[in-house]
């Protein structure tokens, strides 16, 4: 099931309908076209909390409201994406909503506040403090006074969303990068970096690691050389695994680097096999067949040099000793 349904186009104020159903409680029910999704795109994805909702409405209906304000359109939906996204989903056509007496900068704040529980935290709220400055117009010490904090907090979550690059930030909304894992370090990668940022966030949106795998690959790419970086982009999961089997050993000194280094290279050689054994070698032309003898060679020859240096220093590498007559 697809994680991402369009919510359909959205419609003018003259398009827009009375309420089809308005309950003694001050519930109404509205059908989706006269609603307003404008905060969308601030909020990330998870599949397994859609998938959860999507059950329980299945299950037991739509238990809870969603919240609207009127604004200049009738209706912007504040807060219930999943539920509007899981009840299309469902083939329901209208949504059972509360509208608060509020003005839209205030519910969106409110909102916010109430979800505290959000695991986006900064991220997200850098992402709120932007849409509400661009479009009300607030200045650093009105979004203070309204989120109660100081214009310091508010310029700090405002930076995140500037310094941030926008293809990292719409892979955090889909929920295939951490939040807190883009915060912490992706954004000062972001500062210092901005094409090697890009790249490693590439890697960790393929391979879907935790904050705290995002952690280790951001120590791993500030320790690394330029071959431990190429690696790090086409296989974060192997280096991940390189680097654990390297914590693992803590009594080894000064080896970890070098076992680290010899780990990558079988990794790389037992990928190369893998691929000559898929027959890759055999469409080559001539020229790329002469350029890959010529990595061979030298690829042998320095890992002959490499295996031969070892048998000498290794710490077991020690001559016999002998025992002279008496």
């Amino acid at each position: 099931m697809p994680d991402d349904i369009p919510l359909g186009p959205r419609k003018t104020s003259a398009e827009v309908c009375e309420p089809l159903i308005t309950s003694h409680e001050g519930l109404m029910d509205l059908e989706f076209h006269q609603l307003d999704f404008r905060y969308e795109g601030l909020r990330t994805r998870h599949l397994r909390k859609e998938r959860q909702v999507l059950a329980s409405l299945a299950d037991h209906g739509q238990l809870l409201p969603v919240v609207v304000v009127a604004a200049d359109v009738p209706f912007v939906l504040v807060d219930g994406y999943k539920r509007v996204r899981a009840l299309q989903r469902l083939a329901h056509d209208t949504v059972r909503a509360t509208v608060w007496a509020l003005d839209e900068a205030e519910a969106v704040v409110l909102e916010h506040v109430m979800r505290t529980a959000d695991p986006a935290g900064p991220l997200t709220q850098g992402w709120i403090l932007d849409e509400l400055r661009a479009r009300f117009g607030l200045s650093l010490e009105e979004l203070g006074r309204r989120f109660d904090k100081t214009p310091s907090w508010v310029s700090r979550r405002l930076a995140l969303v500037r310094d941030l690059p926008d293809a990292i930030q719409t892979q955090v909304r889909a929920g295939r990068i951490a939040p807190h894992a883009a915060m912490k370090y992706l954004v000062p990668l972001a500062r210092a970096n901005r094409e090697a940022c890009l790249t490693l966030a590439d890697a960790i949106a393929r391979a879907q690691l935790s904050t705290r795998q995002v952690g280790d690959l951001y120590a791993l790419w500030q320790e690394g050389t330029e071959d431990m970086r190429t690696l790090l982009e086409t296989d974060p999961l192997l280096m991940l695994r390189v680097r654990a089997h390297a914590m693992s050993r803590p009594d080894r000194g000064a080896a970890p680097r070098l076992l680290d280094d010899v780990t990558a290279l079988a990794g790389l050689a037992r990928r190369a096999h893998r691929r000559l054994r898929e027959g890759v070698a055999t469409p080559l032309a001539a020229a790329a067949r002469h350029e890959a003898d010529r990595a061979m060679h030298e690829a042998q020859a320095d890992c002959a040099a490499l295996f031969h240096r070892w048998e000498q220093e290794r710490p077991d590498a020690r001559s016999e000793p002998t025992h002279g007559g008496a």
